[in-house]
């Protein structure tokens, strides 16, 4: 019998993808590939990363011959579970891109990214897609001192990396107890560069759409090897059902490509989980506030992150599991209830961190209504890259450690450029051409992911303990462990 946790309600589901296909129904997968193909370009993976380079090839050049193949069905992957959040923050390091680039090229890169959520809306908008989009912003509170002087940090810092006093500022009390009331908040900053989204919606509208510009999209189609130009054959992409040849193969995969041959250190699938509540009644909106749709995140080292759905519930998410050993992509694939499968404990903390920050949720009687769990892709020094060789035929794009919803349009457009052979303002951006090194053999990046979160909330509850600005040093120890940042 499951101890007592998470009140779960009539009808909970764990899995099925996620949440955000109840409402619009889980898509019957289309054809398979039957047989032999040659494109121009094949995209393998049908999620943002691969509808958005296959949309912007055919609006740029309308006779091109696009094939995209799928192992599921498009929107299978992160591009359907995540937490909906078309957020113009950096995936990466402004630091490390800087480093290789300079600043000037960084900040290119990061109005690129505050760009990219308008883009998003123009195009939802001009293809008549309902994905329920929401401009509302961003707000990242503090809720011990150790935070808050990370969020003032990170406010002062931001000029020097192309914010301006509009793009992110901290909110006095009265301005954010009026946004939000999140329980022992002692500071909040807020950006407008960040837009709510169904997520599912999006990635399923997209799909349609490049269907309709002609893309030919296969999916219950895995790709086995994907194979580059060698003694005047075409690049390629190797399935069941037969190989598409192509003058390029670009891969986006992003979570999954450690399932691809020769790829398996590549990008290390993490994993993330959400939980979504039941409706909440008026009295529970009453005393938390959000009524201008804002997303949610925070400072803590174990962050979690939020929205205000459209029909009245929290989708609130965070690390449950975060890492398998050999980069293992276990209860993800398909079936009923196996696809995303998420633990009771990870339930449970989920609705612990939720109510904890929201105690009105309980006390009006908020359930949980479904939870699942996804993988992102992240690169040895969580940096997000774009890449296409002429020489080779091969591209690739993703890395975007959680912020693949407007990062993957802008990669999709740069991705059209370089395809093209463009030299533009996209093709400069500090993360074309980007090259990192693999991950550790196990067991040492199962041991370094591992360390790096359990000193993560580790570094989280001394900080609540204690009435100290200083971060941690658990937390500093966790960066030098793995290179991550945050």
């Amino acid at each position: 019998m499951r101890s007592p946790g998470a009140p779960l309600a009539e009808g909970f589901a764990n899995g099925g993808v996620s949440y955000w296909y109840r409402p619009i129904g889980r898509p019957v997968p289309g054809p398979r590939l039957p047989g032999p193909r040659t494109a121009d370009v094949c995209v393998v993976g049908a999620g943002y990363t691969g509808l958005w380079t296959a949309y912007y090839l055919k609006k740029a050049r309308p006779g091109l011959r696009v094939v995209v193949l799928e192992r599921e069905f498009a929107g299978y992957g992160a591009s359907g579970r995540n937490g909906g959040w078309a957020v113009g923050e950096l995936a990466g390091s402004r630091e490390r891109y800087a480093a290789a680039h300079g600043r000037a090229a960084t900040v290119a890169l990061q109005r690129a990214m505050f760009g990219a959520v308008d883009e998003i809306a123009r195009v939802a908008r001009a293809e008549g897609i309902d994905a329920d989009l929401v401009k509302g912003g961003v707000l990242t509170v503090a809720r011990n001192a150790a935070q808050r002087a990370r969020l003032e940090e990170l406010v002062a810092s931001a000029p020097a990396w192309g914010w301006d006093g509009g793009d992110l500022r901290l909110l006095d009390r009265a301005e954010r107890d009026d946004r939000l009331r999140v329980e022992g908040m002692t500071a909040a900053a807020w950006s407008p560069h960040c837009a709510r989204v169904q997520p599912a919606a999006l990635v399923q509208g997209l799909a349609q759409a490049v269907r309709d510009l002609g893309v030919e999209v296969y999916e219950r189609t895995p790709a086995l090897r994907i194979l580059p130009r060698a003694n005047g054959a075409p690049a390629a992409a190797a399935t069941p059902y037969g190989t598409v040849t192509a003058e390029y193969v670009v891969r986006a995969t992003e979570g999954f490509t450690a399932a691809l041959e020769g790829h398996h250190r590549a990008w290390l699938p993490m994993n993330s989980s959400m939980i979504v509540t039941t409706p909440l009644p008026d009295g529970a909106w009453k005393r938390i506030g959000w009524e201008r749709r804002e997303l949610l995140g925070d400072m803590a080292h174990y962050y979690v992150y939020a929205q205000r759905t459209g029909d009245g519930r929290i989708a609130f998410g965070g690390r449950g599991r975060p890492y398998r050993y050999a980069s293992r992509l276990r209860d993800l694939g398909a079936g009923p209830d196996g696809a995303g499968r998420t633990s009771p404990a990870t339930v449970d903390a989920l609705w612990r961190a939720l109510t904890g920050m929201f105690p009105a949720v309980a006390a009006e009687g908020g359930q949980v209504a479904h939870a699942w769990s996804g993988v992102l892709g992240v690169p040895r020094d969580w940096c997000a890259a774009v890449a296409v060789d002429h020489l080779t035929g091969l591209g690739h794009a993703g890395g975007y450690t959680g912020h693949g919803v407007a990062a993957s349009n802008l990669a999709g457009r740069t991705l059209r450029d370089l395809l093209l052979r463009r030299d533009t303002d996209l093709t400069a951006l500090p993360w074309t051409g980007r090259r990192v090194r693999r991950w550790e053999p196990e067991p040492l990046r199962w041991l370094g992911v591992q360390a790096m979160y359990a000193l993560y909330r580790a570094a989280d509850a001394r900080e609540a303990a204690a009435a100290s600005p200083r971060t941690s040093a658990l937390a500093r120890v966790a960066a030098a462990v793995t290179g991550h940042d945050r």
